[in-house]
């Protein structure tokens, strides 16, 4: 197949690269500097600069994987921060548009990545897939109005699937480094109350997923890609705790880390229990469903 990533030189835009290449598909990276992506493997076609025109390059594409914007981890959460998040998501899916219409032949899917974030934040609902969405904060609205303008390529009768990606565990460029880091220097301890929930997964079982919901024309709309067994966040540090033979004994109290963060500091001190039902019934079999196993795979970072 001839897969177009959006998207592809960040944490898991590379992850999946690497998994496509191996698995001897051709694969092209959108980016705003060719030049230094391009390579023998990969073909790295120019896009969202002044004069681009990518969809020369692009005709005959099977998939597309839209996985560009800034990321969420770089920075405070200033409102010039927050405008970059939001803008860098609608102008890049806005442009993959454009591109689709314009192509002779289109695509046969496009896999636009999506978030948990869309859930409200809760101690105690279950989320799946056919949960409402009632968005009431920055995240969740960004996520929204996302998933909404990727909605749009469905005039082209082109299969759509919003991954929604829950806190992705990795050894580089991903939560896990900033999670595990006072641990190693014999610092760690629960964060905030310890009783929000994260919704985790493998980075592994990400890249899977997509390439699962590729091949699976069933799969379409919103998709939870999160490992089945949720963890408390006081659980969670135990664990790595555990795994990299640390104490769990430092708290991190929510003030701090609101001072620290600001508005950022949602993304660890609140959380929601998601299910991923779709991929669960569709006969998904994730490598790392626990997250023992997860972390005995990627720690020490």
């Amino acid at each position: 197949m001839k897969i177009v990533i959006a998207g592809g030189s960040g944490f898991i835009g590379e992850k999946c690269m690497e998994f496509f290449i191996q698995n001897g598909h051709e694969v092209i990276i959108l980016t705003r500097n060719a030049k230094k992506h391009r390579s023998e493997k990969v073909a790295a076609v120019e896009w969202l600069n002044e004069g681009a025109k990518p969809e020369q390059e692009l005709e005959g594409a099977d998939v597309f994987i839209n996985l560009a914007g800034v990321s969420l981890n770089a920075g405070r959460w200033s409102t010039h921060h927050k405008q970059q998040i939001y803008n860098s998501r609608i102008a890049a899916t806005n442009e993959l548009l454009r591109i689709i219409s314009v192509l002779s032949k289109k695509p046969a899917v496009l896999i636009n990545a999506s978030a948990v974030g869309i859930y409200t934040v809760s101690l105690t609902e279950r989320y799946t897939e056919k949960s409402a969405v009632v968005p009431n904060d920055f995240l969740g609205k960004t996520v929204q109005d996302w998933e909404n303008a990727s909605k749009r390529v469905k005039q082209y009768s082109v299969r759509t699937v919003f991954m929604r990606f829950g806190v992705v565990l990795g050894k580089e460029g991903s939560a896990l480094t900033q999670m595990a880091m006072p641990y190693k220097f014999f610092a760690g301890g629960t964060v905030g109350s310890g009783e929000q929930w994260i919704s985790w997964v493998h980075v592994k079982d990400v890249v899977r997923a997509i390439d699962f919901a590729i091949h699976n024309n069933r799969v379409q709309g919103p998709v939870n890609v999160t490992a089945p067994n949720p963890t408390k966040m006081k659980a969670f540090g135990k664990t790595i705790g555990l795994v990299l033979k640390r104490p769990h004994w430092l708290p991190v109290p929510s003030l701090a880390l609101k001072i620290a963060l600001g508005e950022k500091s949602k993304l660890v001190l609140q959380g929601q229990y998601v299910q991923p039902k779709v991929l669960e019934e569709e006969g998904f079999k994730f490598q790392f469903p626990t997250l023992e196993g997860a972390l005995k795979d990627l720690l020490p970072l």
